[in-house]
């Protein structure tokens, strides 16, 4: 079993290597990722060398201003709290819209790595939070594991067999029913989603307690979930929960 997560990760490594394209803007270094926006363009960011080993990550203001384009207002206090909570889940700060980081030579892989799972988690935690949406998918989660009495812990992170950083939404302890479960809230069940928590699921379960499960609650309300996303998650061990059908999987959570 170790040898085969091992292969899956030198793997996905190797993948993300290979599609990573680097293009010279002046000063600026345009790296463009194999990851898809919501416009399946390829998604970028941009570097830039501050001093001998200091750089400057950020995506340009591309992800805030693209969902504000689209009709998504973030003036509220509420939506505001929810995307510092999850930039700062992440090591990633906001200056004028952009998402930026400052990376040094020893923790650049890392850094670029979040700036990245920023960009997505973002456009994932706000995508059809159009301005007459009263609540975003997250907070709906939190709200129904409140209700149901759901202990957990919020905003999670670990490091994994590659070195990388990996967040879940949720962590619920281990119960006499149950193992230990690491949630993720997908309000977009997408590739890019379903890669990127299969990615994190495959990166940490070995150094998490045996029989540690990983579970995807995906926003299936505005649009239906393609059975290719069930597809993949079952071939990582990964649980799917449907929001539509959530009341039949409660024992998983409370339990």
């Amino acid at each position: 079993m170790e040898n085969s997560i091992k292969g899956l990760i030198d793997d996905y490594i190797e993948w993300l290597r290979s599609t990573i394209v680097l293009n010279q803007i002046e000063e600026w270094i345009e790296i463009t990722t194999p990851y898809l926006d919501r416009h399946n363009d390829y998604l970028q960011i941009y570097v830039k060398k501050e001093n001998d080993n200091e750089f400057l990550l950020t995506d340009d203001g591309y992800i805030i201003q693209d969902l504000e384009s689209s009709g998504c207002s973030l003036d509220s206090e509420k939506r505001w709290e929810l995307l510092q909570l999850t930039l700062n889940g992440f090591g990633v700060k906001l200056k004028n819209k952009s998402l930026f980081s400052i990376a040094t030579k020893e923790n650049f892989k890392n850094k670029k790595h979040n700036l990245l799972q920023a960009m997505l988690a973002v456009n994932d935690l706000f995508y059809l939070a159009r301005p007459f949406v009263s609540s975003l998918f997250l907070e709906d989660v939190i709200k129904w594991f409140d209700e149901n009495e759901v202990r957990y812990v919020p905003n999670v992170k670990f490091t994994g067999a590659s070195g990388y950083d990996h967040f879940y939404d949720f962590a619920i302890p281990k119960s006499r029913e149950n193992p230990e479960r690491y949630v993720r809230a997908i309000n977009r069940p997408d590739r890019n989603n379903a890669e990127s928590f299969a990615w994190s699921w495959i990166d940490t379960r070995e150094s998490r307690t045996e029989g540690s499960r990983a579970v995807a609650i995906l926003n299936d309300i505005e649009h239906s979930v393609s059975p290719s996303i069930f597809e993949a998650f079952s071939s990582y061990d990964i649980d799917s929960v449907l929001w539509s059908e959530r009341s039949n999987f409660t024992p998983m959570f409370v339990n």
